[in-house]
């Protein structure tokens, strides 16, 4: 016999349930795991590309310092998104978990003005600036191409599955969410 869905006690209004919370925790994890994976992949070229030439490593020349530099401008672009979704969100309403805080408030303004997860989409642009530095690996260098594609594709599923648990939540905890989420994107303006 299935358990009974019980809402939990400090989301109660956004009709948040154990079950929910559960996958939204899964969830996380796995959205931690696969950043990880991305920054073991890219992160020593992305690092190694800030040296000065000669004191770059061997393996880091010509198109492979390139891609580790295309991956710098992903990255900065992700975090000055994050960073623009934090200012424009108050003090306590942020939350990596997909469940609406106690209390939280919805937020139209910033970057939220157009897209209702700037947060997941920050992430996506500095895991996508991964995937050329991880390029730049000598011997294994296409492996970790691949290896580091494939981590991003599966970040952007974990994402968008985590954004539809929170957005059911939300819907249920804003009245105004509805009509928030008709005129705005999920993560990138004009397309998704």
């Amino acid at each position: 016999m299935p358990k009974p869905r019980v809402p939990v006690a400090v989301h109660d209004k956004a009709g948040v349930d154990a079950r929910g919370l559960r996958i939204g925790r899964r969830l996380v994890a796995a959205q931690l795991a696969l950043m990880g994976v991305l920054a073991l992949l890219g992160g020593p070229a992305l690092l190694a590309a800030l040296l000065p030439t000669g004191a770059a490593p061997v393996w880091l020349a010509g198109a492979a310092r390139w891609g580790a530099w295309a991956g710098w401008t992903l990255v900065l672009a992700g975090i000055a998104l994050g960073g623009w979704a934090i200012a424009a969100n108050r003090p306590g309403n942020f939350n990596i978990h997909p469940a609406p805080r106690a209390g939280g408030r919805m937020v139209d303004a910033g970057p939220y003005r157009w897209i209702r997860h700037p947060m997941y989409g920050s992430v996506l642009l500095a895991g996508a600036g991964c995937v050329p530095a991880a390029a730049a690996w000598p011997a294994p260098g296409q492996a970790a191409l691949a290896l580091a594609g494939a981590a991003w594709i599966a970040l952007a599923a974990v994402l968008a599955a985590k954004a539809r648990l929170e957005e059911g939540w939300l819907l249920r905890a804003h009245p105004g969410y509805a009509a928030y989420r008709a005129r705005t994107w999920r993560f990138v303006p004009g397309l998704y």
